[in-house]
């Protein structure tokens, strides 16, 4: 359920100047090199019309918060641009080749090596510190070394499970490795009454959002020097792992998605794994006193592993086509202020992507929200490669035939690996 009460604490025409820091690298906390990052902004004196692209629900609320913007800061005009999801791609990249692009919108984080590559984004300014976002959400904005972008709002996924049925079926909570996560599905098929131990997506459009979780988890990286790692030992691995759900009639190779919800609430499919936005399905669907029925668990991992999961959302970037790069910057620095993302979340249920905006009470006081937002620290997200979409096309089709045909999965990644290699990184 979309959420329309807003709160939000502005100081009315608070002037705030971001310094530059050119193009170099910065020392950053955690000991790594920072991004490099665009030249100086300055909200000191910000004015005129800026027009914004948003997608989706995103692009229907933005308005209203926008208009705080403007109160804000006499003088300025947001203009936001609804866009449907399913045409923005190819609209952007039409906007970018004629040369009208706006001055800046939100970017899906799989976009962004793509558009950089187009030589279309404007490198972030360096006064906005990136250490405040989840630094897996940092990394979508990030390619070749400069931060084009940041992060708006994320999301990451973990395992839904119905604990009455677990009980039955002799378990108070979901096994953290991955013989135990296993044995769990097999045990609420076989005495919890299930028709299915899990459900899992049988390869298809998107799958790899939920293979790669347990890749790595494994320690298996999609990419290194610059380029694809697909055949590596810890993604065979975990491409083996994920197969023997569907090999020992645990999960159903044939499943109809718009039946997941319901199938979870009746039972037959008593696991799964997505993101925080089912939350309000499976209880709208459910009823009264199911949110007691269910919880929600982190990814689990091998022995020696670490739980991650896939972060998603969307980020913020200007493009470089912008004629009031001044107030298009201030516009993006307003909306990852923490209030402002708390406002957002109660606008939209869009998780912040600002670590601090964790820390209001509208977040913390849920156990399954905060237990996403625990997962956002270790999420992580594939490479900035202009091909990625292109390549994970292939990934795709190659889980569909381990869960389906069950082919080996060294061969299946092998022939991934040559299908990547073939298309490059640019």
């Amino acid at each position: 359920m979309r959420r329309t009460q807003m709160l939000i604490a502005l100081t009315a025409g608070a002037a705030v100047t971001l310094a530059g820091c050119g193009r170099e690298s910065e020392s950053s906390g955690s000991g790594e090199s920072a991004p490099q990052t665009g030249e100086a902004v300055s909200t000191e004196d910000v004015g005129g019309t800026i027009d914004v692209w948003a997608m989706g629900a995103e692009g229907e609320k933005l308005p209203d918060l926008a208009k705080d913007f403007e109160a804000a800061h006499d003088g300025v005009t947001v203009n936001v641009t609804a866009i449907p999801w399913d045409s923005a791609h190819d609209k952007f990249v039409t906007s970018i080749t004629a040369g009208t692009t706006p001055d800046l919108a939100m970017v899906g984080t799989t976009w962004m090596g793509e558009f950089a590559g187009l030589d279309a984004l404007d490198p972030a300014p360096g006064s906005i510190d990136s250490s405040v976002f989840f630094e897996g959400a940092q990394s979508t904005t990030e390619v070749d070394g400069t931060a084009y972008g940041v992060p708006w709002y994320v999301e990451t996924r973990l395992v839904y499970y119905r604990t009455d049925l677990a009980e039955k079926a002799g378990h108070s909570e979901v096994p953290t490795d991955w013989a135990g996560f296993h044995q769990m599905a097999t045990d609420l098929q076989a005495k919890g009454g299930s028709e299915w131990g899990i459900s899992l997506q049988p390869g298809g459009t998107g799958s790899w959002q939920t293979v790669l979780p347990f890749a790595w988890t494994n320690g298996a990286e999609v990419s290194a020097d610059d380029q694809y790692t697909f055949d590596t030992p810890a993604m065979t691995e975990a491409v083996d792992y994920y197969q023997s759900f569907f090999t020992d009639g645990l999960a159903n190779p044939k499943p109809v998605a718009d039946e997941l919800i319901a199938n979870f609430v009746n039972g037959d499919e008593p696991m799964f794994i997505s993101g925080p936005w089912m939350r309000s399905l499976v209880e709208d669907t459910g009823g009264e006193g199911f949110a007691e029925k269910y919880d929600v668990a982190p990814i689990p991992m091998p022995e020696g592993g670490s739980s991650s999961s896939f972060v998603g959302g969307s980020n913020l970037a200007v493009f470089q086509s912008t004629d009031n790069r001044d107030t298009a910057w201030a516009f993006v620095q307003w909306l990852t202020e923490p209030e402002t993302q708390v406002s957002w979340y109660e606008m939209t249920t869009d998780l912040p992507s600002v670590q601090s905006a964790w820390d209001a009470d509208a977040l913390t006081s849920d156990p399954k929200l905060a237990a996403f937002g625990t997962q956002l620290e270790t999420a992580q997200a594939p490479p900035s490669f202009a091909t990625w979409e292109e390549v994970v096309t292939a990934f795709d089709t190659a889980i569909e035939q381990v869960t389906k045909a069950e082919k080996d999965p060294a061969a299946a990644l092998q022939d991934v690996q040559s299908q990547a290699e073939s298309i490059g990184t640019e």
